[in-house]
């Protein structure tokens, strides 16, 4: 008997969601009790984000399949003075070598599960205990209200979480980066409004062509314009739990799309006869994925030839980086507060997310950052 994976559409609110994680064995009989489970924790409403659905399938896939291979079984016996769940952590980090991040995600769905099967009586008791540990707490509103000092519950078989500095791009490897793809103009404009607005490569993939305009038709003087996304507009934007904000670009990139739009753009439109509403079209003349895994293997790709190692989220923290520098050396002479200003640029749900690159930035010394905008437009002159 061995474990497979297979999926099935469902309608939620009478939308169609490909790609909902069924478990099965070979026998082809369900795994009652994992989709019971996945068909709850899915379907509540909770998760912001549908390409979660996948993720927390393929954990408890893995799991189970953990289990049978081990020849396990996932009620909560005890085995060699270890639990199933913490077997399975010690597998994940000493047989698959996964980084310890992805564990802790992995075991907090497989205790999701547990929570899930004690309360539908699958079980009399969890196979784990909570303890408390503590947590970096963050200045705010009502912090000295908090009774519990920052210590917060946690399952036992959680690893405990070491937070690594965000990684971002100097520019000098923002440079080489962009003289990696300068022969690639499709390739170095996605690059470019990354670099520059800080989107998620969700976002840079869906990012309508109905969005581009000429400022100077416009007569717009000011050094920055206003861009809504909105997924609810029609154009087929997307973006994390589809909510709307605005963003802000200069007036000088926004010149810049509008070009590579009318001079570019219809070098690949025309390739499947489609017309299609992004901006940004792979070779084959259709939108990228939406959830930007051919961005991914661009970027990566880009970097490679730069020799430097490089994903799309990785530009996304290289504007944030670099942009709340900016914002702090100018604190005087503007009204904008550079953390929320920030936070609503990137679509952050809480400051406290934000918050991570002001931690970054005390630690920073090298004044290269400080520049940014400035060198990567003087280094960087867009020809067509």
């Amino acid at each position: 008997m061995h474990l497979i994976q297979s999926t099935q559409e469902f309608k939620i609110a009478g939308v169609p969601t490909p790609g909902f994680p069924i478990l099965l064995w070979s026998s082809m009989n369900s795994c009652d009790e994992a989709n019971t489970f996945l068909r709850h924790y899915l379907m509540r409403g909770q998760i912001a984000s549908r390409h979660s659905w996948a993720v927390i399938g393929s954990t408890l896939y893995d799991f189970f399949s953990f289990l049978e291979a081990h020849e396990l079984d996932w009620s909560p016996n005890e085995s060699e003075g270890k639990n199933v769940i913490e077997g399975y952590r010690d597998y994940c980090a000493a047989t698959a070598s996964l980084k310890r991040n992805t564990i802790r995600l992995r075991i907090n769905y497989v205790c999701e599960f547990y929570k899930f099967a004690k309360l539908k009586g699958w079980i009399d008791a969890l196979p784990y205990h909570y303890e408390a540990r503590r947590q970096r707490r963050h200045a705010g509103f009502l912090t000295h209200t908090d009774a519990a000092g920052g210590e917060v519950q946690v399952a036992s078989p959680v690893p405990r979480k070491l937070k690594p500095l965000v990684k971002f791009l100097t520019t000098s490897e923002i440079q080489s980066l962009l003289r990696s793809v300068a022969c690639q103009p499709h390739h170095q404009m996605i690059i470019e409004l990354a670099l520059k607005t800080g989107l998620r490569r969700e976002e840079l993939a869906t990012f309508p062509l109905a969005y581009v305009f000429d400022p100077d038709r416009r007569g717009t003087k000011a050094r920055n314009v206003r861009v809504r996304l909105d997924p609810q507009d029609g154009t087929g934007m997307r973006t994390k739990g589809n909510k709307e904000r605005v963003i802000y670009m200069s007036t000088d990139l926004m010149r810049e799309l509008h070009h590579y739009a009318i001079h570019r753009r219809g070098e690949r439109a025309g390739f499947d006869g489609g017309a299609h509403q992004t901006l940004f079209l792979n070779q084959r003349g259709e939108p990228w994925s939406a959830g930007g895994k051919g961005l991914e293997r661009m970027v990566n790709l880009a970097g490679a030839r730069a020799r430097i190692q490089v994903h799309p989220h990785m530009l996304r923290h290289t504007y944030a980086t670099h942009t709340l520098v900016a914002l702090q050396r100018q604190r005087g002479e503007t009204r904008i507060e550079p953390l929320v200003f920030l936070q609503k640029q990137l679509g952050h749900a809480s400051i406290q997310t934000t918050m991570e690159y002001l931690h970054l930035v005390n630690e920073l010394a090298d004044s290269a950052v400080l520049t940014y905008d400035d060198e990567l437009n003087e280094g960087t002159p867009f020809q067509f």
